[in-house]
């Protein structure tokens, strides 16, 4: 069996784990799981994701604004009133999920990026680390984050080997997860296989983002096996090296102490 994973971005908030999700948490330790990470995406989630910090010793929380989410608030200060509390949490490790969405647009491009650099300025005056969703939006996503020079992590990595060696330049980590072993994934690959060893963070996404074989069921934290397998296959070590690394990583970025 593998230890020492560190799942760096889950949402075990999600309704797909209404039947067992303190089942499911109370396992993971037992099937070597050291840390999880819990993103909020809005008010309610970002509160379950504290909530089930307090519960789990090995669960931490994000808390932040997705940009799917942003229309769904009455501007930055009405944002500042309800998460300063929760930033403040001795549990809420990093500002995130936050970030920029061009794919869907469920929130206007303007609102979004006005969202994403307040957070990321809130985060720089909180001294905490940001997660960052990018999605189609990769030149808006660097220019804020040229500007700021926040610490953190560009989650769910889809971007190619330059964009990964900016992000790295610019000090901050590169999250990959299942998408490293679909059919083609000859990009996640080639960034799998060029992130510098302290820059490279694992996750699952889930309930989200399988990995082969599962595709298309429930992921959870255990499964960052199959990814960390096909890492290693692309930077010549073993599983458990990459598991061991990402694992030390994490904890350095989220200011986590055994």
């Amino acid at each position: 069996m593998m230890y020492n994973i560190f799942d760096s971005h889950a949402h075990y908030d999600d309704k797909a784990f209404g039947q067992d999700r303190s089942d499911v948490l109370l396992s993971l330790p037992k099937n070597g799981v050291a840390g999880v990470i819990n993103c909020g995406c809005d008010l309610k989630s970002s509160q379950a994701s504290l909530r089930l910090a307090e519960k789990f010793k090995h669960v931490y929380a994000a808390c932040g604004v997705h940009p799917h989410d942003c229309a769904r608030y009455g501007g930055i200060s009405a944002l500042c009133e309800e998460f300063t509390p929760l930033w403040a949490h001795e549990k809420c490790v990093s500002v995130g999920e936050i970030g920029l969405d061009y794919h869907y647009d469920f929130s206007p491009r303007e609102l979004q990026r006005s969202f994403f650099e307040e957070q990321v300025s809130l985060a720089l005056e909180l001294d905490l680390p940001v997660i960052v969703h990018d999605r189609e939006a990769h030149e808006d996503t660097m220019a804020v984050l040229r500007k700021y020079r926040p610490k953190g992590v560009m989650h769910c990595f889809s971007g190619g080997v330059e964009l990964a060696r900016e992000v790295a330049a610019l000090g901050m980590y590169i999250g990959l997860g299942g998408a490293v072993t679909f059919s083609g994934a000859r990009k996640p690959l080639a960034v799998a296989a060029f992130v510098p060893d302290d820059r490279l963070l694992v996750e699952t996404d889930c309930p989200y983002m399988s990995p082969v074989p599962f595709r298309g069921k429930r992921n959870d934290s255990t499964l960052i096996t199959y990814t960390a397998e096909k890492i290693a296959e692309v930077r010549g070590v073993t599983a458990q090296e990459v598991l061991d690394m990402t694992a030390g990583n994490a904890k350095e970025l989220f200011g986590i102490i055994d």
